[in-house]
C-alpha cells in the first residue's frame, strides 16, 4: 500500500508542477488537489483556495491532528535555464517551479493522510489542510480556515528539512519607531534634533539583552535596518523615523517584547503585524520522541512559515533541502518523495495508533 501511495504522489507533484499556482492565484491546484482526494472518496471542504478534509472515522470525542502544507508558489527567478512547470525527471530529479518547497511536503503529507484514512483504531482524527498564500504570509491562506478546521491538538507544517525535526521557529516582528523633536534652524542653538532622540533608542536596540534564553535560539536578536530623518541641510528634523527588525524566539510572545521596547524607548512603537509568531514543541512530544526514533535531528528554524499562524505545538518538518527553495531549476529528488511518504507515516503510527 505504501509504495502505490508513493507512487501517486509522485504523479500528484508532477501535475501541481504543470500548474502555475503564484501566491493568490492558486484555484486551480486547488481544484486539483480536491478531485484527487474526491477521486479517492475523500469528502472535501474549501475555502477561496484552501482545501482541506478529515479522515473516514472523525470521532469529535478525540483530539485532532493537523497536517498542513502549501500550494502556492513564489515566482520563477530570472536565473531559470529550463521551463518551470515542465515537471521534468532526470536521473533521480525531479526539476519545476515549487518542487521543493513545498510540493514535495504536501503531496508526502496528502499520501500519509490517505494512509491513515480508512483506519478505525486511531487515537488522534486527522485534519489534512492544503492552504494557500503562505509564501506572502497572506490573510487568505491557513489563518483564514483555522476557525474552520474546529479545535487542534498539535501539527505537523509541511516545509523542506530534510526530514529532520524544526522543534521552534523564530517569530517576527517588524516594527515602525517615530522619535520627536522640534524643528529649529540649524544655525541657532534651537530645536530639539529628532535625529539625537533616535540615537539614544537606536543605541538601546542594539545593546539590551532580553532576560530570558530560548534554549533552542539562544537570545532574542532586534536589527534596525533603515532610518530617515531631516529635509533640508540647514533645518533640525522634527522627526526621525526608523525601522526594527525583531526576531522573536520561543522564550516570549510577540506581545511581551512589544511591553518591554515600549517600556525602555521614548519613541512612537508601531508593529506591522504581530500574527507572525515564535512557535514551538516540547523535545519530549510523542512526536518529536517518534522522530528521534528514526534517526532524525532536532534543531530550532530561522525562517518563518504558516507555523507562526498556529496556537497549538507543531513540529516543521518535510522532505527536500530548504537551500533549494525559490532557487533557479528548482528540483526535489525522487526518493525524497518515497521517504517522506514512509517517513511521515512511520513517525505518526506511534503516536496515533491504538495498538
Amino acid at each position: 500500500m505504501i509504495e502505490q501511495i508513493q507512487k501517486e504522489s509522485l504523479g500528484l507533484l508532477q501535475q501541481l508542477i504543470q500548474i502555475q499556482s503564484f501566491s493568490k492565484e492558486e484555484d486551480k491546484t486547488a481544484d486539483l488537489i480536491a478531485k484527487y482526494l474526491e477521486d479517492r472518496g475523500v469528502k472535501t471542504h474549501r475555502k477561496l483556495n484552501n482545501v482541506w478534509a478529515y479522515n473516514q472515522y472523525f470521532d469529535a470525542n478525540k483530539p485532532t491532528l493537523l497536517l498542513n502544507s502549501h500550494h502556492d508558489t513564489v515566482k520563477p527567478n530570472s536565473g531559470y535555464t529550463r521551463n518551470p512547470y515542465d515537471a521534468v525527471i532526470e536521473g533521480d530529479k525531479l526539476f519545476g517551479l515549487g518542487s521543493n518547497d513545498a510540493g514535495g511536503c504536501l503531496v508526502s503529507l496528502i499520501g500519509t493522510f490517505l494512509y491513515f484514512y480508512p483506519q478505525s483504531d486511531l487515537k488522534y482524527n486527522i485534519c489534512l489542510a492544503a492552504t494557500a498564500e503562505e509564501e506572502i504570509s497572506g490573510n487568505d491562506g491557513l489563518e483564514l480556515v483555522l476557525p474552520d478546521l474546529g479545535p487542534l491538538e498539535f501539527g505537523i507544517v509541511g516545509e523542506p528539512t530534510e526530514m529532520n525535526l524544526a522543534i521552534a521557529e523564530r517569530g517576527l516582528l517588524v516594527i515602525d519607531c517615530v522619535a520627536h523633536g522640534k524643528a529649529g534652524h540649524a544655525a541657532r542653538e534651537e530645536g530639539e534634533n529628532a535625529i539625537y532622540k533616535a540615537l539614544k533608542n537606536i543605541e538601546w536596540f542594539k545593546t539590551y539583552q532580553f532576560p530570558k534564553v530560548s534554549d533552542v535560539f539562544g537570545p532574542l536578536k532586534m536589527t534596525v535596518t533603515i532610518i530617515n530623518a531631516g529635509s533640508q541641510h540647514n533645518v533640525v528634523p522634527a522627526n526621525c523615523t526608523f525601522t526594527v527588525d525583531v526576531r522573536v524566539t520561543d522564550a516570549y510572545s510577540n506581545e511581551e517584547v512589544l511591553e518591554i521596547i515600549r517600556a525602555n524607548v521614548g519613541c512612537d512603537v508601531t508593529p506591522r503585524s504581530i500574527r507572525l509568531k515564535p512557535s514551538s514543541i516540547d523535545k519530549n512530544h510523542p512526536l518529536v520522541q517518534a522522530g528521534v526514533a528514526l534517526g532524525k535531528t532536532t534543531y530550532g528554524s530561522p525562517t518563518t512559515s504558516d507555523q507562526a499562524l498556529l496556537d497549538i505545538p507543531s513540529v516543521k518538518v518535510g522532505p527536500g533541502f530548504s537551500g533549494r527553495s525559490h532557487m533557479a531549476d528548482e528540483f526535489i529528488y525522487v526518493h525524497e518523495i518515497a521517504d517522506g511518504v514512509a517517513g511521515y507515516i512511520a513517525m505518526l503510527k506511534p503516536v496515533i495508533l491504538t495498538n
